[in-house]
């Protein structure tokens, strides 16, 4: 009768190797649990990325991936949660960077950026990791302009910054222009009427008409009832 156990030798060396690191980290993990002291972990900057590749051992989404969730789960330290405002900001965009390294096809990352790690109550921070969000943007513009959008409206409606929200949509507007849905492109219009430039918003809404880009009849009526009340408060601000 043949044996259902198969050999050692027919377990591919990657699961063998990665047991092997679960087995250390658990030992490791125990030990830490028997000390009655908490002690909170600070976020320490990434080791370089061409070590993350090397302990991928070729795989790097799936590193990322396991990356992303300890990360994610860092501010849970042995039963206590930390603030995000007790996290160093600056380690955690390195550590985002480097995932997106790994995986630049992953949007997860930036969408903890733009929604999980911009929900601290710093606004230094908040705007580190928005400016974080602003860069990585042009990496991948017509993929990665959702969680840019995202920034836009916390920098106008949380932070009350609307140069820097302009900065985000027009960035989007001018570099995003694949697959964008008008919604998108006309954040900078509403942000520049609340800063008064209501004729370079009433630019940007002819031009749109004019190049053909905007063809559903519903949007282009809607562009059209936006540029006469724009008419008209530009002439109401001008008497």
């Amino acid at each position: 009768m043949n044996n259902p156990q198969r050999s050692l030798r027919f377990v591919p060396t990657k699961v063998i190797w990665l047991f092997a690191v679960s087995v250390i980290l658990q030992i490791i993990w125990h030990f830490r649990g028997t000390s009655p002291e908490i002690h909170i972990q600070p976020l320490n900057p990434p080791p370089s990325v061409e070590l993350l590749r090397v302990l991928s051992l070729g795989d790097t989404v799936v590193s990322a991936k396991i990356l992303m969730l300890w990360l994610q789960s860092f501010d849970s330290q042995r039963g206590h949660f930390l603030s995000y405002k007790q996290l160093n900001y600056i380690a955690l965009q390195a550590w985002l960077e480097h995932l997106l390294q790994l995986d630049p096809h992953s949007q997860y990352p930036l969408f903890a950026a733009s929604h999980l790690y911009s929900n601290v109550s710093d606004s230094v921070k908040q705007r580190q990791i928005l400016e974080f969000v602003y860069q990585q943007f042009f990496a991948d513009p017509h993929h990665r302009w959702p969680w840019l959008a995202q920034a836009a409206v916390l920098a106008k409606h949380r932070l009350k910054d609307l140069p820097l929200a302009l900065k985000y949509a027009q960035a989007i507007a001018n570099h995003a222009t694949s697959s964008m849905p008008l919604w998108a492109q006309e954040m900078q219009v509403f942000i520049l009427e609340e800063l008064g430039e209501l004729e370079q918003a009433r630019l940007i809404i002819g031009g749109m008409l004019v190049s053909g880009q905007v063809t559903d009849p519903s949007e282009i009526k809607f562009l059209n009832d936006k540029l006469q009340q724009l008419e008209k408060k530009a002439g109401e601000v001008n008497k």
